[in-house]
């Protein structure tokens, strides 16, 4: 498969990516792709939750589809940018391993789960963060081990600045150099080029967005981002750190996380002795894998897949690691290499059945239960006449409630979240008083765990928001015509007075 491995990659990217064009359109959206739908619906510098790569990604998906809402117009773009994160990868490896090694650096990457789902179908920040996330580092390392040329470091800036338009982990990427050129004497002069300094300005300047988004808001994404990382309870006495080691096990799949730790373990153990772009790749893993294991240690709310951008520089070694094994293993790695894509394939198929029909029942929350069951609701509006008053708005009490549910009806009826506490964006992207003397539908889709639907109903009586409130509807959510959740729809007459949320307005 390697004697031509130009060709190779150009078949696999052609493959994967008809695969995953077929997975966009047979999903419907998680809840956290419906709730960026609306960032197209409210363009802006930038949002609450993430710097605004995400919406543009979305809007052009949106183009290029003519307009047309559907979850592959939403994942289009983000399907087609991973075919351009896998390409990077291999012209990385194979500017320093060869061009075998780089196809095999691809492949690995097709095959972890996180990278090649959530980075590589669904519409989040992680498809153009990675994709960001990998030319800052092919570029670093030609900059920091190749010619010496400004040009270079350029390109470094543009893949920075790109990633910090994607995620906020985008900060993180320039330190690996800083900290490569701190611990060999050699390339120390580093650190007085004009070159690093050239790349952290342009992606500085392309962050500029987000910047004036914040400062106009009284700076709230940076505290809801940078607040998740505070500590709650004494340092590296509870879960944390299990979630740092297991979480990349888990979403890289194990198969893959085993190669890439083995890698990482065998330079780490003589890193010493280590130079050129294998030193410099393990400062590149050590500086985020090293600061999620503190946060991990300082906060319960650490998010899974939060230190796996530590893992992407070690990607090369597995490539090159790879190439030597199909060699050296001409039976072994073959069988092992089918029953890694089986398992793939398996995991997929699983998936998507019980997203489909809930063929398993858990006795807590389905964990397929966000990617399903929204598109029945908005039929069951739809056939009540709930959706014909322009003059109308819906409501649910759970930010990505609201966000399946803009999505599935396609916005014909604006849609807010009130929750005082944590409403997200939905606390930008109107007024508060927008919504006085309007009536609205407040849609509660009942959570297998929450046994009491009705409170928030009590709380809004409670506080007089609405003349009156009254049930008006109840079913049931289905997928493959098998009910699962239960959904109430209660009508909530003329809004009386603002509903308060916590995030201030400019």
């Amino acid at each position: 498969m390697t004697a031509n491995p130009r060709r190779a990659v150009g078949l696999l990217i052609f493959l994967t990516t008809i695969l995953r064009l077929a997975w966009a359109s047979a999903l419907e959206p998680s809840n956290d792709e419906a709730y960026h739908y609306l960032y197209t619906i409210h363009p802006d510098w930038s949002y609450f939750d993430h710097p605004p790569m995400t919406a543009w990604l979305e809007k052009l998906g949106l183009l290029i589809c003519g307009g047309v809402v559907n979850t592959l117009s939403l994942r289009l773009a983000f399907i087609l940018l991973f075919a351009g994160s896998t390409w990077i990868l291999f012209r990385w490896t194979a500017r320093w391993y060869g061009e075998p090694a780089g196809f095999w650096a691809a492949v690995a990457l097709n095959l972890s789960g996180y990278f090649t789902a959530f980075g590589g179908i669904f519409a989040l920040p992680d498809s153009p963060f990675l994709f960001f996330a990998l030319l800052t580092y092919w570029q670093a390392s030609e900059a920091v081990l190749g010619p010496p040329r400004l040009r270079t470091w350029l390109f470094v800036g543009l893949g920075f600045g790109g990633a910090l338009l994607s995620k906020y982990h985008g900060i993180l990427l320039p330190a690996g150099v800083v900290l490569y050129a701190l611990v060999t004497s050699k390339d120390r002069k580093l650190l007085w080029s004009p070159g690093p300094y050239l790349a952290v300005l342009i992606g500085l300047l392309m962050f500029m967005p987000v910047v004036l988004w914040n400062a106009n808001h009284e700076w709230a994404s940076f505290l809801f981002q940078g607040g998740r990382a505070k500590s709650q309870v004494t340092p590296f006495l509870h879960e944390g750190p299990v979630k740092w080691f297991f979480g990349p096990m888990l979403y890289l799949l194990p198969w893959i996380w085993f190669w890439l730790v083995v890698e990482m373990v065998r330079r780490v153990r003589h890193f010493g002795s280590l130079v050129g772009i294998e030193r410099l790749l393990i400062c590149l893993t050590f500086v985020p894998l090293a600061l999620f294991f503190v946060v991990s240690g300082l906060s319960r709310d650490v998010l899974l897949h939060w230190p796996l951008v530590g893992f992407l520089p070690l990607y090369p070694l597995v490539g090159a690691r790879w190439d030597r094994l199909r060699l050296e293993w001409p039976i072994a790695f073959p069988w092992l290499l089918r029953s890694w894509i089986l398992a793939i394939f398996a995991l997929g198929a699983v998936i998507l059945a019980q997203a489909w029909y809930g063929l398993i029942k858990f006795p807590g929350k389905d964990p397929a239960a966000d990617i399903c069951g929204w598109a029945s609701v908005a039929k069951e509006l739809d056939r009540r006449h709930l959706l014909d008053d322009p003059d109308t708005f819906l409501i649910t009490n759970i930010w990505y409630d609201s966000g399946q549910l803009a999505f599935a009806v396609r916005n014909r009826l604006p849609v807010v979240c009130y929750n005082s506490l944590d409403a997200r964006g939905f606390a930008f992207w109107s007024r508060p008083e927008d919504w006085v003397g309007k009536t609205g539908y407040l849609v509660i889709a009942e959570e297998p765990l929450a046994s009491r639907p009705d409170l928030f109903v009590m709380e809004l009586e409670r506080e007089k928001i609405f003349t009156r409130i009254e049930l008006v509807a109840e079913f049931t959510m289905d997928r493959g015509g098998n009910p699962f959740r239960k959904v109430r729809v209660y009508r909530c007459e003329k809004q009386r007075i603002p509903y308060q949320f916590r995030y201030k307005h400019d």
